[in-house]
């Protein structure tokens, strides 16, 4: 069977984060894509130069057109901009009980522009990650969900996801990219306990839409895994054969996407 999975997330107008990169990510590991728009971002590999975002009712219609009509095996949660978006995608989750969501807290574009209000974060934490199978937070995003000092080193990103996976969610990947080093170490942190995921890390400056890519690829991937370790390995490979063929591209003149295509062409 064809899992299908549904982005709930902001465009980039570059094509290399948000709802172009989760479907190009859907399409290249073999998952059928849906779509829900939760802003428009006048963007390039240079940065954000505006956003435009919907009423939340129109939200809200999007997301009850999609569940109502198609089968989702999975949703991967990305950019949703502000309090009353957020509310209006947790309460559709509530309603429709898709079986696995993951959820990008994301916060702030690598450029540096907000992409989150900030009176928005506290609904995320207490509406939204309850509702996660998974959350994948960088360091920053894990900071400010938590209220604390961004982790330092892997025993401190160990910690804060332990409190992560206290406030709801069903489990928590915490991204290591952050620390710097010649690897890249991410913690997986369940019910059952711990585990690290490293890898090499890629010299490239070519990293616009890693966070969405690599969960979107979680959401890919889980219908087609045994369980969420295999999961996560398999996605990490990826992402990593991905930015390893980033310059292959030349898209833009700043920090380009990730080839989501690196297996084909």
């Amino acid at each position: 069977m064809i899992p299908h999975a549904l982005t709930i997330a902001g465009s980039d107008s570059g094509g290399g984060a948000g709802i172009q990169a989760d479907l190009k990510t859907f399409s290249a590991l073999g998952a059928y894509g849906l779509s829900v728009i939760t802003a428009l971002t006048a963007q390039n590999t240079r940065g954000v130069q505006a956003v435009h975002t919907p009423p939340p009712e129109f939200v809200r219609a999007q997301c009850d057109a999609v569940f109502e009509d198609i089968r989702v095996d999975a949703v991967k949660l990305g950019m949703l901009a502000n309090a009353d978006i957020i509310r209006a995608v947790a309460a559709a989750l509530a309603e429709w009980a898709p079986p696995f969501v993951v959820l990008d807290p994301v916060m702030i574009a690598k450029g540096g522009h907000p992409l989150l209000q900030q009176d928005a974060t506290v609904a995320m934490r207490d509406e939204l990650l309850p509702r996660a199978s998974l959350i994948t937070p960088n360091l920053p995003e894990a900071a400010a969900l938590l209220g604390v000092a961004e982790a330092q080193n892997e025993d401190e990103m160990v910690r804060q996801g332990e409190k992560l996976l206290a406030l709801g969610a069903g489990a928590v990947l915490m991204k290591g990219g952050h620390l710097g080093g010649e690897t890249s170490p991410d913690w997986l942190i369940t019910s059952d306990g711990v585990q690290q995921f490293d890898a090499p890390r890629i010299v490239t400056r070519h990293t616009h839409g890693t966070g969405c890519t690599l969960s979107a690829a979680l959401a890919a991937l889980r219908p087609q895994q045994p369980d969420l370790v295999a999961t996560v390995s398999t996605a990490k490979t990826w992402l990593n054969a991905a930015l390893a063929q980033a310059d292959r591209l030349e898209v833009g003149h700043g920090i380009g996407p990730v080839h989501h295509f690196h297996a084909w062409w």
